[in-house]
């Protein structure tokens, strides 16, 4: 079973910007929406993922689509044919259901809620289903579900069928939020919340991180749960 971590925050506080770190040798990303990270060098260290027709042979670690059977399909490559991949990013996860939400909007009826439910679960499901050396990084927004006196956020998600059935954090077992930090001598400061201060879901087993706010950089994250998982 992969090890599944989900980043959670809004456009522009530091979501994708964390896999500055990572090898790109090792890591694959699927973009549901074809923005590549906003890290110097991103085309050249992510160039499009192709199969050469003549000889079936891969190069790329950048593929794009919001279609849940081409995803899952790729998932599975990654899995079965691409053994030194270690990181498989899912970038804004959130547009799996509201591309989905704005092409069926002229549907009637509850059934495509339905189905929308169905593909996001799917999706998570191939991951936590890839194999135990894989860590599989969801990004994707957040929503308030409190007010603006007491804000309490959570992944977002299209619709209420989802929620209705599953809560998604459940699915993972770290649940980072990002925080964006503003210092008078630092200057902005980008951020992960590594467990809820009572705002949103945050999560992440007990002793992993001895801060609250820490760096976003996944490569931080990872190498952080190999030790913890290693007992080091």
């Amino acid at each position: 079973m992969a090890e599944m971590i989900a980043i959670v925050g809004e456009s522009g506080s530091g979501k994708t910007t964390s896999i500055r770190n990572l090898n790109p040798e090792e890591t694959f990303i699927i973009s549901t929406t074809g923005k590549r990270p906003g890290i110097k060098g991103a085309k050249k260290k992510y160039p499009d993922f192709k199969v050469n027709k003549d000889t079936k042979e891969m190069s790329g670690n950048f593929y794009t689509s919001s279609n849940i059977e081409s995803i899952k399909q790729m998932m599975k490559i990654v899995n079965i044919k691409m053994p030194n991949v270690k990181v498989l990013i899912i970038d804004d996860f959130q547009y799996l259901q509201a591309f989905e939400a704005m092409s069926r909007v002229d549907e009637k009826g509850y059934s495509k809620f339905t189905d929308m439910a169905k593909h996001a679960y799917e999706a998570l499901k191939t991951g936590m289903d890839m194999r135990d050396d894989l860590f599989i990084v969801v990004s994707t927004h957040s929503e308030n579900t409190g007010d603006n006196l007491n804000p309490y956020f959570k992944i977002k998600t299209q619709g209420k069928m989802l929620d209705s059935v599953i809560t998604l954090e459940g699915l993972f077992t770290y649940v980072l939020f990002t925080r964006v930090v503003k210092d008078e001598s630092d200057g902005v400061q980008y951020r992960f919340l590594t467990n809820s201060d009572g705002t949103c879901t945050a999560k992440s087993p007990m002793g992993l991180f001895e801060d609250l706010l820490i760096d976003n950089d996944l490569d931080y994250v990872i190498k952080k749960i190999q030790e913890y998982n290693e007992g080091e």
